[in-house]
């Protein structure tokens, strides 16, 4: 492992603490009584505290030095006096362990009083302090020139996502985002629990996966030997439960989908999926009108909510458009009824990319993502789905060829997926065996027939509506960000690339050609003022780890760099 300079000397800096007598990693509690917002909030001068924290920044002046505190709550002012600290002769615990052996960054223990400066700020005088943690690579702070212009932030989003400990620590922000997400969260939870419903917990790894139209991913359980696959929803377990007499259950699940990646895709993400027996999709949608009023009051204090340049407004009542209507006003075109052949046509003289797999509900799916969603910012329930589109909905009480289904769509993007459920198991058995010829027909989304779950329908599910809220959507709406990245504390990224291994002679080579592109051999080599032995194995080197080619044009050897 090659180390920086700074990393360097943060390690002799660990040992000197070690030979002082000082463990930078104590095993024992630290007695932490205080916090920087309690303090602030329930100020008391001359109250004995003790904090702890990590150093953030400090200001030495000789035998007097601020610092800075940052724990989970913020950041307080501490002071330290060599003369408060080291009370008798020997001055080491300041002189070296503070003024030295100290890092920005390090985790310490303070015990103090408090007191309030000249200039009104409050304050820790700094009685004793414990190291708890040395930080052994720097913190990656921003800086403020003399005209006050911040640089050097820690802002690149590939670092933030990889090291979301480190975004975490020097953006504050950051920190606000995920308070807020489990504000939502349990605004949720509180809602339906004051209705009587039963939060549960149903099975990740599933023999079928069930519950929604998409790609799962594939494992194996060696000891019973069989394929399982991660959820792709909790839908059919949930409705399991209804069977099984409970009137109202719901549970945040983890699914996981074999899919794309964007800035509102991540294959491992969160949803709540809540049902409730005796009721339909109208009253869901009433339900789910004043369950979104309560989330952004309870996260934001407001129904109003600025999301990127627009202000929503999540009061109700919310606008409410048949999924077909909505196609007719933004295509001009009235789909309704349109066999295969001729909505397959309608589609690509929209501009759309579709194929022979693509079923009526595919094709009626693609259409109004690409030409109607992004037009309904406002919180709309989009609703009557054609039964080809909802293979798990009860069919409409008056167009057998729709389905009591909605989607609410919130700032162009679906938020929430609701239908009236359909408890009919011939029906059912009907329209899996639909999907399975859309899955014959090469359609890796469509739906698995899920035996047990027809049998469980057979003894009687009560008329049931159902949803399924995504969490993360929710969350990037209420804090007003544009990529899911940034509402999730570990997103999926792709493999970490690995730093060049490179031996001195290599590296000449390499940086040589990183400036040329491409070079003739000879030229290269000669560039490159290595001796016969050190060029031929700097060369073989490069080469070997893929990070150079060398080819032949006409009689002329060139080297052309790869990466």
């Amino acid at each position: 492992m090659q180390l920086s300079e700074q990393e360097l000397i943060r390690r002799e800096k660990l040992e000197k603490l070690r030979a002082l007598g000082i463990n930078p990693y104590p095993a024992a509690l630290y007695p932490v009584n205080s916090t920087s917002e309690s303090i602030k909030s329930d100020y008391e001068e001359g109250k004995q505290v003790i904090v702890a924290g990590r150093l953030m920044s400090r200001r030495i002046q000789g035998k007097a030095s601020f610092a800075e505190l940052q724990d989970s709550t913020g950041r307080i002012q501490v002071y330290f006096n060599r003369d408060e600290i080291c009370t008798g002769d020997d001055k080491t615990l300041y002189n070296d362990v503070y003024k030295k052996l100290l890092d920005i960054g390090d985790i310490i223990g303070i015990e103090g009083d408090l007191f309030t400066t000249q200039v009104g700020e409050k304050t820790i005088m700094v009685k004793k302090f414990t190291m708890l943690s040395k930080s052994l690579r720097p913190l990656p702070l921003p800086k403020k020139d003399a005209e006050g212009k911040v640089y050097d932030e820690f802002n690149d989003p590939e670092l933030r996502y990889r090291q979301r400990y480190v975004d975490l620590v020097v953006n504050p922000k950051v920190k606000e985002t995920f308070i807020k997400r489990t504000k939502i969260t349990n605004s949720i939870r509180e809602f339906y629990n004051d209705k009587g419903y039963l939060e549960v917990e149903t099975p990740i790894l599933q023999p079928i996966p069930g519950g929604a139209t998409a790609r799962p991913f594939l494992t194996h359980h060696n000891a019973l030997n069989i394929p399982l696959y991660l959820r792709i929803a909790n839908e059919l377990y949930l409705k399991r439960l209804i069977v099984g007499g409970f009137d109202g259950v719901y549970e945040f699940s983890k699914d996981f989908r074999n899919e794309g990646m964007d800035r509102t895709h991540n294959p491992e993400f969160t949803v709540m999926e809540l049902y409730v027996a005796y009721k339909d999709y109208n009253w869901m949608m009433d339900t789910t009108e004043k369950l979104l009023e309560k989330i952004a009051m309870d996260a934001n204090g407001t129904t109003k909510i600025t999301v990127g340049d627009h202000e929503i407004e999540f009061k109700a009542p919310y606008a409410r458009v048949p999924i077909l209507e909505a196609i007719k006003i933004h295509t001009g075109v009235d789909v309704a009824g349109m066999p295969e052949d001729e909505l397959r046509e309608t589609a690509k003289k929209l501009g759309l990319e579709v194929d022979e797999t693509m079923g009526i509900g595919k094709l009626i799916d693609e259409i109004f993502g690409e030409k109607c969603e992004h037009h309904y910012v406002q919180p709309t329930f989009i609703t009557d789905y054609p039964k080809e589109m909802s293979p798990l909905t009860k069919e409409h009480r008056d167009n057998p060829a729709l389905t009591e289904r909605f989607e609410l769509m919130v700032n162009g993007k679906e938020l929430a997926n609701a239908y009236s459920e359909l408890n009919d198991p011939i029906d059912q058995r009907e329209r899996f065996e639909e999907q399975l010829k859309l899955s014959e027909k090469g359609d890796d989304e469509a739906m698995f027939i899920d035996q047990d779950f027809l049998r469980a329908l057979e003894y009687g599910m009560p008329p049931t509506s159902g949803i399924g809220i995504g969490i993360d959507r929710l969350v990037m709406l209420m804090t007003n960000n544009a990529s899911i990245q940034e509402v999730l504390f570990f997103p999926q990224m792709r493999p970490e690339k690995k730093p060049l291994q490179l031996s001195d002679n290599e590296k000449v080579i390499f940086d040589i050609l990183k400036t040329e592109k491409k070079m003739e051999l000879t030229v290269l080599k000669t560039k490159s003022d290595l001796s016969n032995k050190a060029w031929d194995k700097g060369i073989k080197g490069i080469t070997k780890q893929q990070l150079a080619k060398i080819y032949r044009e006409e009689d002329v050897l060139f080297v052309e760099i790869l990466k």
